[in-house]
């Protein structure tokens, strides 16, 4: 059950991680600069602990261009304000993204613009189903040795699309949910503790206020520790903060 557990644990905040500080925050908003090294290997671990829910970085970092440009209107690829329930926005979401992927839709340039981090072998490589079909072997080969019960399989399928899975949580319940430090044109929301444990990405109202910062917390209690593991690497030389995202916490947020 140990083994299950401490599993699981890695996979979700590895997963997150990368997540946010890859596919968020470089990707899609170059809150950073990182040397090309440095890139490939944050490209190549985000592919390695996404696993077979690999989603690939310019497709994402167009579409969520497009979420910020468009944030719960009807052209928002994933607003939770347009659909019945978490399933139908997430199988609208593939849909775009798939489109992305392969090339059948093209994005509006207004998105394609700024730098898209591209690694066409990976990005082949990762989105492939041999590839995902050998990810969901390794997680099941996984608990048939260790899981003490069936009841623990009910885990795996969010193994399977943990980062789809992630994405989803954020975006339906980060503009659902909690409470707002600024009052802004979309539905972005604030919650706590889940904001803690998902690492930043659920303090939504307030990266829709100032969506090139990198820190996502501003009040007190808000705590984003994909931003705190951030300066470290800065402070390390791994990646380097962009002069505005050096601040540690804004001023008290004005009330909506």
């Amino acid at each position: 059950m140990t083994a299950i557990i401490l599993f699981f644990t890695l996979h979700w905040f590895l997963s997150l991680f990368f997540h946010s500080f890859f596919l968020h925050r470089y990707a899609s908003h170059q809150m950073y600069t990182a040397k090309p090294g440095w890139e490939k290997t944050f490209y190549f671990l985000t592919w390695f602990v996404q696993g077979s829910s690999f989603l690939v970085p310019r497709a994402y970092a167009v579409m969520h261009r497009m979420h910020h440009a468009y944030s719960d209107t009807e052209k928002d690829p994933h607003s939770p304000h347009f659909f019945k329930d978490i399933w139908h926005m997430m199988m609208h979401t593939a849909r775009i993204f798939s489109g992305f992927v392969t090339g059948k839709d093209v994005p509006d340039p207004e998105f394609t613009r700024e730098y898209l981090p591209v690694w066409d072998k990976l990005d082949k490589f990762g989105h492939n189903n041999i590839t995902r079909g050998l990810f969901i072997a390794v997680y099941i080969g996984f608990y048939i040795f260790f899981a003490p019960s069936f009841w623990w399989y009910l885990l795996l399928p969010v193994h399977f699309f943990m980062g789809p899975i992630q994405g989803a949580i954020v975006n339906w319940f980060g503009h659902k949910l909690g409470y707002r430090n600024y009052k802004i044109e979309d539905h972005s929301k604030n919650t706590t503790p889940w904001g803690i444990l998902l690492m930043g990405e659920l303090f939504q109202n307030n990266h829709h206020k100032a969506k090139d910062n990198a820190n996502f917390a501003r009040k007190w209690f808000e705590i984003d520790l994909t931003f705190l593991i951030m300066r470290v690497m800065h402070t390390l030389r791994i990646i380097q903060l962009k002069p505005v995202h050096l601040q540690k916490k804004t001023s008290l947020p004005e009330k909506p």
